[in-house]
């Protein structure tokens, strides 16, 4: 059973060097009507349903090492509205990230893409400062037996999720919880008790189908 913040120490390591972290693509995606997409390499979960597993979950072995402002003049440069960081897991390298989001002008829109564990209340107040800033929260699950399942690791850990989307909420940061719905009824989701869910969508993959097959995850949904 993963302990993510355990799993974040390890990640960290590998994937940050001093100012700089490893990210493995940029890119113009259609998301949110348009934006310029840094993808980050590491995650602290195991996701059955990671399409990006294959190099997210590898980072020693793709990708490059970049500076915070190698990353915000490569999103700038794309010259979009949004800039957006996906990936892997964005918050694993506190540094990194803060400074990134300093770099963009204010003008211009950020896109937090996490999973919302490593924001604590220390995190949620350095974040408050950036007005242009917008975080997505990925819930892996719709209560603490479910997200074990998904993401391999240890349950109580869905409440770091939707405690980060209350501190979220308490620090006035524009914010929105998102779950791939395929893997639930509309009971089990408004048992949540989230508003405002974003759905996301299930990429089926062959080797998705397989990971989620071996870990007995069946789709509800088509």
């Amino acid at each position: 059973m993963i302990d993510p913040i355990e799993q974040s120490i390890q990640v960290r390591n590998q994937v940050s060097k001093n100012d700089k972290r490893k990210y493995y693509r940029f890119r113009k995606t259609r998301f949110y009507g348009g934006c310029a997409t840094a993808d980050c390499l590491g995650c602290n979960l195991r996701c059955a349903y990671c399409w990006g597993q294959k190099k997210v979950w590898n980072p020693n072995k793709y990708g490059e090492f970049y500076t915070s402002r190698e990353v915000s003049q490569k999103l700038i440069n794309m010259k979009l509205p949004l800039v957006r960081l996906s990936g892997g897991e964005p918050t694993i390298y506190k540094t990194h990230l803060l400074s990134l989001i300093s770099l963009i002008p204010e003008e211009t829109l950020f896109i937090l893409e996490t999973n919302g564990i490593l924001l604590d209340e220390d995190f949620a107040k350095e974040l408050s400062q950036f007005k242009n800033l917008y975080v997505r929260v990925s819930l892996k699950g719709v209560d603490e037996l479910t997200f074990e399942k998904i993401t391999g690791a240890e349950g109580k850990y869905f409440n770091h999720q939707i405690n980060a989307l209350k501190l979220l909420k308490q620090y006035n940061i524009k914010s929105r919880a998102a779950l791939l719905p395929d893997f639930f009824t509309d009971e089990q989701i408004k048992k949540l008790g989230v508003s405002n869910l974003e759905y996301e969508q299930l990429i089926t993959y062959p080797f998705v189908i397989k990971n989620l097959e071996k870990k007995g995850i069946k789709i509800v949904r088509k």
